[in-house]
This record gives C-alpha cells, sequence and structure tokens, in this order.
C-alpha cells in the first residue's frame, strides 16, 4: 500500500534532510509529502529546533522565473532552498516526493492585493487570507505555481486550498449558526457575480438575501439551527442563494481543471485535496454527521465533476472512529469513480488517535473501503512516539 508522512520544511532544516528522511523511511513509508508552499502559522513543534514555530507564507524553492512573466502575483518567497537536493535523497531511499502546495491562502499576497481576495454580501474584503478563485488574476497566478512546482520533480503536486473557503473569524461574539456562517462566507465579488448571472443566477437578489439574513442575526435575530443542506438552505435563504452557491462550482471545476492539465503537462499529477474533512473533524476528531463527500459543495467542490478530471484525491480523513473513516473514503469513491486514486489522510495522534490500535484499525478501515494509500499527517507536529505507531498501521 503506499503512504507517506506530510513534512514540513522547518522540519528539514531543523532537524536535517538525512536524519528526517531516515526516520521516516525507517517506519516503512514509501514517500514524503512536502510543504513547498504553505500558509502563515504558529504551531506547537515537539521535537522542532524550536518547540514553537512561526510559519510565513512562503513557497519554498526558487520558481522559474519565465512562469510567472507578465503575471500581477507572483509567490512570496520563503527558504529557497529547502528543496535543494532532496529529490536526489529520496531517490537514494527509494522514496517518493511530493510537493504539498496551499494554492489560495496567502495573507502576504492579500494583504498587497486585497482586490483579489473574496468579497462578502456586505461588501466587505475582511478575509484577506482567502484568495478568490473566480479572479483571473488569481486563476493565473494558479496554473503558472501548479508549473512551478511540478518542475521540482515531484511524484505529485498536491493541491490544498483549491477552491472556496469557509469563514473563520478570530472572535465573534454574535452566535452565528451554520447556515448563516455560510451565507456570510460566500463570495461577492464582480468575477463571482458576473460567472453566476452568466450561468442564469440572479447574483445581486443572492446577495440581498444574505445580507438581510446574517444582517438580522447581527441584529439580534436568533441564529439558524442545524447542519447546513441544500433543502435547509433553500428553506432558509431561499432559491437565489442556493442556485448561487451551486454557480460556485463552475469556478472551482474549470480552475481545477487548468491546474490539473498544467501539472500533468510538466510530468507529474494532481491530488486534489478539499478542505471538508478538516472543516468537520479538525478541532477534535469528532466531525459533524455529514460525510465529507457530500457537503464538498459548500466550498465549490463538485467531485463528480473533478472525477473526469483529476487522478487522485487526499481525503482529509480527520476523525476518531475507524467507522467514519472508512464511510468518507467510500463515500469519496462513489463521488469521484472507482478508477481514481483516493489517499486517506490520517492524523496519528491527538486528537484523532489515542492508541496505536484506534490507528491501525482507521488505516485498515480506509483500505478496506477502496483508498489505495494512506498518508499521516504531520511530521513535526506531533511527538516521536506518536510517530512511532505508523509501522504498525502500514503492515496491513
Amino acid at each position: 500500500m503506499d503512504s507517506s508522512v506530510y513534512v514540513f520544511v522547518e522540519d528539514l532544516r531543523g532537524e536535517g534532510v538525512e536524519r528526517v528522511l531516515d526516520r521516516i523511511s525507517g517506519y516503512g513509508v514509501s514517500g514524503i509529502t512536502v510543504g513547498a508552499v504553505h500558509h502563515a502559522s504558529r504551531d506547537v513543534t515537539p521535537h522542532g529546533l524550536s518547540r514553537l514555530t512561526l510559519r510565513h507564507d512562503g513557497a519554498h524553492f526558487t520558481p522559474q522565473p519565465e512562469l510567472f512573466d507578465g503575471l500581477r502575483l507572483a509567490p512570496v518567497p520563503g527558504y529557497v532552498d529547502a528543496f535543494d537536493g532532496l529529490r536526489e535523497a529520496c531517490a537514494k531511499r527509494s522514496m517518493k516526493l511530493h510537493g504539498w502546495t496551499v494554492f489560495l491562502r496567502n495573507a502576504t499576497i492579500g494583504t498587497e492585493h486585497p482586490d483579489v481576495t473574496v468579497r462578502d454580501c456586505f461588501g466587505d474584503r475582511g478575509s484577506l487570507t482567502d484568495l478568490c478563485p473566480a479572479h483571473p488574476d488569481v486563476r493565473d497566478y494558479a496554473v503558472a505555481l501548479a508549473r512551478a512546482v511540478a518542475r521540482l520533480g515531484v511524484d505529485s503536486v498536491v493541491a490544498e486550498s483549491l477552491h472556496f473557503r469557509p469563514l473563520k473569524p478570530q472572535r465573534s461574539f454574535v452566535p452565528l449558526g451554520p447556515m448563516d456562517a455560510y451565507l456570510f462566507a460566500l463570495c461577492f465579488c464582480d468575477y463571482c457575480m458576473r460567472r453566476a448571472t452568466d450561468l442564469g443566477v440572479n447574483a445581486e437578489v443572492a446577495r440581498e438575501e444574505c445580507a438581510r439574513i446574517v444582517g438580522g442575526v447581527f441584529d439580534g435575530d436568533p441564529p439558524a439551527q442545524g447542519e447546513v443542506t441544500r433543502a435547509a438552505l433553500t428553506a432558509y435563504a431561499g432559491p437565489d442563494v442556493v442556485a448561487y452557491a451551486r454557480a460556485r462550482s463552475e469556478t472551482v471545476t474549470t480552475l481545477v481543471s487548468e491546474v490539473a492539465s498544467a501539472v500533468a503537462g510538466e510530468g507529474s499529477k494532481l491530488v486534489f485535496i478539499d478542505s471538508t474533512g478538516a472543516v468537520k473533524g479538525y478541532t477534535d476528531g469528532l466531525p459533524t454527521p455529514g460525510l465529507a463527500a457530500h457537503d464538498a459543495w459548500q466550498l465549490g467542490v463538485d467531485l463528480v465533476a473533478l472525477g473526469d478530471l483529476v487522478p487522485a484525491f487526499g481525503v482529509l480523513a480527520y476523525a476518531r472512529d475507524a467507522a467514519r473513516v472508512a464511510d468518507d473514503v467510500g463515500a469519496y469513491l462513489r463521488s469521484v469513480g472507482k478508477d481514481r486514486e483516493v489517499r486517506a489522510v490520517l492524523r496519528p495522534g491527538y486528537p484523532d488517535s489515542d492508541s496505536t490500535d484506534r490507528l491501525v484499525a482507521k488505516a485498515r478501515g480506509a483500505k478496506a473501503a477502496g483508498a489505495l494509500a494512506v498518508d499521516f499527517y504531520a511530521y513535526g507536529l506531533v511527538p516521536h512516539p506518536v510517530l512511532d505507531r505508523i509501522p504498525a498501521a502500514l503492515s496491513l
């Protein structure tokens, strides 16, 4: 069974490439998935050079300049030597190298170019981290970035944040329900509205309804209860809003298609990851009831359409329960097609896995449901004794 461990460039810099690869290859893992392009964060890193690691938005290699000639947006430079010699070091151990790429989550670019970020129903651009996938400059940037990572000679480009993102305020003392938060997260920039209008949607009515409903909650109306479903959303916000939400899938599907073609043109392949599994279970490993594949539409992800365009998918199986992992993998395969490669991404420790037995059960469930690979997230974020559970999960 194929497998990899997600690795940050700070892990490689702090512990050394040879040491990290020796440890991971010792687990019996087939490869590593390295953060070629990542977003800013502040992480507890139990065995890192620093025990609290501050990451910055950055591309951790030097892209070929001609890829971004004439483009308005360009990658933010990170540790540009991080991939030097890395492919050769992996090859020496017969390990695959995958390029983990965060596409549309970048506060540095968003702050410098706020017009390329999402705009909510009130006309505000309060999410400078989130680049809008409908904006032409963002789309050109994403395609060029995909080519740049593929040219590193990676076995695959693992795409994260290549879709719309949910609302994530740092503080909110307004009790927004799930549907209110969803409406507040919808982008109503000129490009999103134009695309929806071209598909026959009354985009302005949709925007007005979202502003009316969310504004009402801000003014003291009770928040909506229950999970976001198309039926519940139709009853709560009306058919124009639901039609607008559906139109977002055309934006994402066409962008992913362009990126997948660009990667294939460079001799690599795209592994598409949507964040729905993380939205549902990231905090505690107890995902909300709806399966990730069934709710991916909320981020503009049409898995059935992407199944015809993308060769491989990563399922963020962030759940404590092995049966839930199997259900999520199975639902993905039914959506994208049985001939697609599906990789289950598991967290070997807190908050999902409290023992080796639990991790093994989840890996077994993923395999039984049809996953062709199991990947582990992430090397630098969990203690070494937790990483030591990986060999048992691969000996199936």
